[in-house]
C-alpha cells in the first residue's frame, strides 16, 4: 500500500453548487422558480398556514380539560418493595436505593406482584389489595 492509494472508507457526497450556470442544472433561479414568497430570503409560510384560509387547528373544536390541581403520584408495586433493603420504607428511601426515579406528589403502592417480607410502608396512597397484602405479612401501612 502506498500513500497515493489511500481512499476514504465512505465516499463523501458533494453538495449541490447553486447558481453556477445553465449547464449545472441549478443555474439562474437556483431551483427556486420565478419570484414569489418562496424565492425570497427568509421566505416561506409558518407551519399550519393554509394560504389565509382558517387552518385546521382552528376549525376543529377544543377538547378535554387539564386539572391544574391534580396530583401526580409515582407508582410503586409490591414487587418493587421486595427490592428495598430498608424495613421502614418511604418515598425517600426508595429514591436513595434507586428503585424510583422521582417522588412527584408522593407514592402510590399498587398490588402488582407478591410481597415476600414484613415491611412498614409510608406512602400517600395504597390500593385496598396492597394494604391487605402488607398487613397479612405483619407489616404496617401508614398514609402520609
Amino acid at each position: 500500500m502506498k500513500l497515493g492509494e489511500l481512499k476514504p472508507s465512505v465516499k463523501k457526497e458533494t453538495r449541490k453548487r447553486l447558481g453556477r450556470g445553465v449547464g449545472s442544472g441549478l443555474g439562474k433561479t437556483s431551483g427556486k422558480g420565478h419570484k414569489g414568497q418562496k424565492a425570497r430570503s427568509g421566505g416561506g409560510v409558518r407551519r399550519g398556514f393554509e394560504g389565509g384560509q382558517t387552518p385546521l387547528y382552528r376549525r376543529l373544536p377544543k377538547r378535554g380539560f387539564t386539572n391544574i390541581h391534580a396530583n401526580t403520584y409515582t407508582e410503586v408495586t409490591l414487587k418493587m418493595l421486595n427490592q428495598s433493603k430498608a424495613t421502614d420504607v418511604t418515598a425517600e428511601t426508595l429514591l436513595e436505593e434507586g428503585i424510583i426515579g422521582k417522588i412527584n406528589d408522593g407514592i402510590v403502592v399498587l398490588a402488582t406482584g407478591k410481597l415476600e417480607k414484613k415491611l412498614n410502608v409510608k406512602a400517600a396512597r395504597f390500593t385496598a389489595k396492597a394494604k391487605e397484602e402488607i398487613e397479612a405479612l405483619g407489616g404496617k401501612v401508614e398514609v402520609i
